[in-house]
């Protein structure tokens, strides 16, 4: 066995699912297993099979669907618990049970209403108990952040003996500080005889903001296996987020540990579990969050622009990422507005972006974020374009009950062109009517519509970014009416394809 390699154990779909509202069905947690195991995660912990019917048949349909990955389901220190996991594994390629009971003085008197020697002799019998259907034990001592380390000791020692192979030392209530908890783990390396036949696992949660540092300390000290959630997702503040401690690992080849996650798939599978729970990332969180590569001070802009390196640790596309923001507001300097005008296709003499960026300042100090549609009207783009393609008329029609049908004219180089269809909404039946007639391979990629004012008789501004034959183009407009504003920023880019 390496020594160095550190085992992903992902939660997401037990101790992530917990959070109230985010719960799965079936088929979505399947669709997040598969995309664990695309992820390169070694255990997947599936589900909590006594608890519910719901739970049961998830873990029996996850080992059904993906392959390599060790399926895990957990149990508390309870006979018919671990019957009941043992019969949800059995399609698995490769099961695990997990089992264990909370070892802190805490639990053990105000939960268990019980003494340290019977508790120990509780985890013990149900670590053998588990022996009896698989080869694979993990045995969780729970609360272990607040359980004293001699007594944590014993029960670790204990349970190995009683065949555990893996040991999970979790700081259950996020009281631990890194050095505390990296100590902990220290001290049953050094106090724990046979500590070598089995694999010490951290479970960190997140309450006071430390669930990551906490996991580090302890694989810095020993612990070969991290349990871990997508976005750290979980019960109260959450879990420590497999992407921090996975890029961590790679970004610090230093401490000299490996892993087996392909890092490149974090960022799809963040948006897919962000999608599915209901449960959006902050902006700024760290890895994943829309604002962990997006640049707005002006010096940091800069050095950007000329070396990424000077202001990120990480390479947006390890993560899954094309590349970083450039975010323009009143600190942004010349180096970033050119930027930015370049990507969207325009170039500018120094005299001319001299004049552009005055114009732009004054902007920017009214508007807390400068769009696209801001820096091309203020470079005069909008008046320069030849409209080849010009909409007529447009009518759409939805409601209650109906389905949404558009019909559209439309005017190419002067020949006249007519079309209808039906969608999801009266914007994609306008977009279906013009694709009927603009046979382009055109792919929508980002499409925002924003209030200009307030009120039902609101203007509001359309941007779409959309892509043709590998390269990305613009279409901005706005209008008191939705849809007329969505198809005449679609007819925008379709005008900038036919430009080229």
């Amino acid at each position: 066995m390496d020594r160095n390699r550190v085992y992903f154990f992902d939660t997401t779909l037990r101790d992530g699912e917990q959070v109230p509202g985010c719960q799965l069905n079936t088929v979505e947690k399947i669709e997040v297993a598969k995309a664990l195991e695309s992820l390169g995660v070694d255990v997947i912990e599936a589900g909590f099979p006594i608890s519910s019917p719901g739970d049961f048949n998830s873990v029996v349909e996850i080992s059904k669907a993906v392959t390599w990955p060790t399926i895990c389901a957990l149990t508390r220190a309870v006979e018919k618990d671990i019957d009941v996991a043992a019969e949800a594994l059995k399609y698995a390629k490769r099961k695990r049970i997990h089992t264990g009971i909370g070892t802190s003085d805490s639990h053990i008197r105000h939960k268990f209403n019980s003494n340290r020697e019977e508790i120990l002799q509780r985890a013990v019998k149900a670590v053998r108990y588990a022996r009896k259907y698989v080869d694979d034990v993990e045995f969780y001592a729970e609360d272990a952040g607040r359980t004293d380390n001699e007594y944590l000791a014993r029960v670790v020692e204990a349970v190995i003996e009683a065949g555990a192979t893996v040991v999970n030392i979790p700081d259950t209530t996020g009281y631990c500080l890194p050095e505390e908890y990296g100590s902990k783990i220290k001290y049953l390396f050094d106090h724990v005889p046979n500590i070598d036949k089995a694999i010490i696992s951290t479970h960190c949660h997140n309450d006071l903001g430390m669930a990551t540092a906490n996991t580090m300390a302890g694989l810095l000290a020993g612990a070969r296996q991290c349990e871990v959630t997508i976005n750290g997702v979980g019960e109260r503040a959450g879990n420590t987020a497999l992407e921090e401690i996975a890029m961590i690992i790679k970004s610090h080849k230093d401490i000299n540990l490996t892993s087996n996650i392909n890092t490149s798939g974090i960022y799809p599978l963040s948006r897919t579990v962000s999608n599915l729970m209901n449960m959006p990332v902050q902006a700024n969180k760290a890895i994943v969050g829309k604002n962990a590569f997006a640049h707005s001070s002006g010096i940091h802009q800069d050095g950007v622009l000329k070396d990424v390196s000077t202001y990120e640790i990480i390479d947006p596309k390890d993560i899954g990422l094309d590349t970083n923001s450039i975010v323009l507001t009143a600190r942004s300097g010349h180096a970033a507005l050119k930027f930015r005008l370049e990507t969207l296709g325009i170039k500018l003499s120094d005299e001319q972006l001299d004049k552009v960026y005055a114009d732009f300042l004054l902007l920017a100090d009214k508007k807390k974020e400068i769009s696209d549609d801001d820096i091309l009207m203020l470079a005069g783009a909008d008046k320069k374009l030849e409209q080849v393609v010009k909409v007529d008329w447009l009518q759409a029609t939805s409601g209650i009950g109906m389905k949404p049908v558009a019909s559209i004219g439309v005017d190419i180089a002067g020949e006249k062109f007519e079309a209808a269809a039906s969608g999801n909404g009266p914007v994609d039946a306008a977009i279906n009517a013009l694709r009927q007639i603009v046979r382009r391979n055109i792919i929508i990629n980002e499409f925002t519509i924003q209030g200009v004012s307030k009120g039902s008789d609101d203007c509001c501004k359309v941007h779409m970014q959309v892509e043709h034959e590998g390269r990305h183009f613009f279409g901005f407009a706005a209008s008191t009416d939705i849809v007329t504003a969505s198809i005449e920023a679609y007819v925008d880019c379709i005008n900038k394809i036919h430009s080229l």
